[in-house]
């Protein structure tokens, strides 16, 4: 599974792609920055952010996308601009009919380092470690992103596969539901004890359904 990961912002914003599941190695695709100018308007600021994550998403073709929630902060102004820049990585993912995932940066701190309070060192040497490389992704935002695409592929990956999992057991049991024998008295049109043909002198049929994953 291929996952871009997403660190909003308006002046830098993070991407990072990691292929992977959990239990076997992980591999960088791809990280890097998507950056716009603080004196540029708003409007063009955020075609500079499409335009950027729609490159990204061509070069790496994931299998999802992860985007940080943003979370209240003192600084409105900032929380703003994060959840402008995380609304346009949302809109081009879904676009393109690609799953998205929200993560808070405690859940993203927890799955990467063991502890929800780590800081943005401890995160990026741990992606670092994780990712095999040779030096910290710079700036932080880089390294975010990646422990954004981490973090998904650990827990979004093996959420979807319960949710797959319970979907194939409902059909499995659907399914069964409908070969089961009724029971009782046959109506006007069954075949009498020991018959095997159908009304009409034609084969007595019978429709059976597998279900999806048996």
């Amino acid at each position: 599974m291929r996952v871009l990961g997403v660190d909003p912002g308006l002046t830098r914003c993070g991407v990072g792609a990691v292929e992977g599941r959990p239990g076997t190695a992980l591999t960088l695709v791809g990280v890097g920055v998507v950056r716009t100018s603080a004196d540029d308007e708003l409007g063009a600021r955020l075609v500079g952010i499409e335009e950027g994550i729609e490159h990204w998403l061509d070069e790496v073709r994931p299998d999802a996308v992860a985007v940080e929630r943003v979370f209240s902060q003192h600084n409105v102004r900032t929380v703003m601009g994060t959840a402008q820049a995380a609304g346009i990585a949302v809109l081009c993912a879904a676009r393109r009919g690609l799953p998205v995932a929200l993560h808070t940066p405690s859940e993203v701190k927890a799955a990467i380092t063991g502890s929800g309070t780590a800081d943005k060192k401890q995160i990026g040497a741990m992606v670092t470690r994780l990712l095999r490389l040779s030096e910290m992704p710079k700036p932080a935002d880089a390294a975010d992103a990646l422990a954004l695409a981490i973090c998904h592929l650990w827990r979004g990956g093996n959420q979807q596969r319960l949710a797959q999992a319970l979907a194939r057991a409902q059909t499995s049991r659907a399914g069964a539901r409908v070969l089961a024998p009724r029971r009782g008295g046959g109506g006007p049109g069954d075949a009498g004890p020991g018959s095997s043909a159908a009304p009409g002198g034609g084969a007595a049929g019978r429709t059976t359904g597998k279900g999806v994953g048996s």
